[in-house]
């Protein structure tokens, strides 16, 4: 758009510094909006606007893009998602780790790790086309985009879960995930690591990956072994993608337990040499704790590990296992018996591979919150100002624009999402503008459920949805199926 342009745009954000998503310098810019996509970008106080926003200098981005998220039934009971907005994120991609709300219409109360998502009421979907009209119905604040999970695929159809599923079980599995990519799914995932799908040879999720490669998805990967087994479990989750002809992206990278730390050096030179031939990707969160169910076999009593909920003891969420044991006069194993079904947070990786791993240039940034828990890892409401505060301002392990970037381009171009991004006309007006001065992470272990410093305004599809901390009740979002995202529809 020429300077000086008389054209009244709905809204200008002038005089930003914008970091258009592309690893690029940032550059001082209005950008304007015109219903819910970027009309026009051009010098400094050169665009007019019915309305317009006056951003100082601040940092201009597109919208933040949750790679990781649990948000499935979120999205549905509690769509202002707060947790999300309030650190700059305008679109989540659910269904990861083999998880998904649909296609499964429940029999019987969901095993783990499905309940961390879900009651037996919630999965209710028998198509997937239904979940996504759900989302749409239940309008919420930021944009759902959604993958298949290879474990809620499982227990819809294998009626033995100890072994791999038989050709009729695969043909069945296949005609779900193939109604669900016809109906806009992005791709399929996987977690081998969690007991509804360990028994799942190669061959069981080559089948699956390939149903949605043949519609343009990916395959998500929670590997089956993130401990001693770590090398064989990236090079299965590869070979699936290989053999299935589908880009792989491997969930939250880590190197996990004491006598795994420091590996990271070998599992990023193995992704490394991997990706030559085949298009892997990875995601990570920016702490050196992860999050899921609690299980007595993953207690070693060794690590610490930290209660987020319990069904029978819901008085002991946000406390340390080893304190819980020593109370009972029991050991954490049998503690964690006592507790279950609970969900934990587990701290088990180390800081330099933690930094080692979100240095690497195909990561993206995920939080893989989860949402339901009584008392949350931090990474639920601080993983995206985390990275642009803690790691990129005070530790300086990479730029500005390298860490926006990989929380929007690499994200959108990895998992097909053409619209969204990028700073660019024609886009989706998905939009952050934080001072990159004071943009904070406050959520901490002791109080997870506190919102980022630093961001003053959350645009989704061009409507003001967050301004300094505070939800303005827009909801704009929506679910983004794979072939409109694709098409720019």
């Amino acid at each position: 758009m020429s300077a000086g342009d008389t054209t009244p745009y709905d809204l200008v954000i002038a005089d930003a510094q914008v970091f258009d998503g592309s690893g690029g310098p940032a550059y001082r810019a209005d950008v304007a909006i015109d219903s819910e996509r970027i009309a026009a970008v051009g010098p400094p106080h050169t665009l007019r606007g019915r309305a317009v926003e006056d951003a100082q200098g601040l940092a201009l981005a597109p919208g933040f893009i949750d790679v990781h998220t649990h948000d499935d039934r979120a999205v549905l009971d509690d769509p202002g998602v707060f947790n999300k907005l309030s650190q700059g994120v305008t679109t989540v991609i659910a269904g990861n780790c083999g998880i998904s709300l649909a296609p499964w219409r429940a029999d019987r109360d969901p095993p783990a790790p499905l309940s961390l998502i879900g009651r037996r009421q919630d999965f209710r979907f028998e198509r997937f086309a239904d979940y996504l009209d759900a989302v749409d119905a239940a309008r919420p604040a930021v944009n759902v985009a959604a993958m298949v999970g290879h474990s809620t695929l499982r227990i819809a159809e294998v009626t033995d879960l100890e072994r791999g599923a038989d050709e009729a079980e695969i043909e069945r599995m296949r005609a779900h995930l193939r109604e669900a990519m016809r109906a806009g799914a992005i791709g399929f995932s996987s977690g081998l690591f969690y007991k509804p799908s360990q028994a799942a040879p190669n061959s069981e999720v080559i089948a699956l990956a390939a149903e949605s490669g043949a519609h343009g998805g990916v395959y998500a990967s929670h590997i089956r072994n993130e401990y001693d087994g770590v090398l064989d479990a990236l090079d299965e989750a590869i070979d699936a993608g290989v053999a299935a002809r589908t880009p792989v992206i491997l969930s939250h990278h880590k190197c996990a337990g004491p006598a795994n730390w420091g590996r990271t050096v070998e599992t990023l030179a193995r992704i490394d040499e991997r990706r030559r031939r085949h298009w892997v990707g990875l995601d990570a969160y920016p702490y050196t704790a992860g999050s899921t169910v609690l299980d007595p076999d993953y207690v070693d009593g060794v690590i610490r590990i930290m209660v987020s909920w319990s069904q029978p003891h819901p008085e002991h969420a946000g406390r340390d296992l080893s304190d819980i044991a020593a109370d009972w006069n029991v050991d954490q194993k049998e503690a964690a018996r006592r507790l279950h079904p609970a969900g934990a947070v587990y701290f088990q990786m180390r800081e330099d591979d933690v930094r080692r791993v979100l240095s690497h240039d195909r990561t993206m940034i995920g939080s893989d919150g989860l949402p339901h828990d009584a008392h949350p890892h931090p990474r639920l409401w601080g993983a995206f100002p985390r990275v642009l505060g803690h790691y990129c301002r005070d530790e300086g392990l990479f730029h500005l624009a390298e860490a926006i970037r990989r929380m929007t381009s690499l994200s959108a171009d990895t998992f097909g999402l053409k619209r969204r991004g990028r700073i660019a006309v024609g886009l989706a007006a998905d939009l952050v503008l934080f001072d990159p001065a004071t943009i904070a992470d406050r959520a901490s272990f002791a109080e997870p459920k506190q919102a980022a410093a630093g961001i003053r305004a959350v645009w989704v599809a061009g409507a003001c949805a967050l301004r300094d901390a505070q939800a303005t009740g827009e909801r704009r979002g929506r679910a983004l199926r794979r072939e409109e995202e694709r098409h720019g529809h």
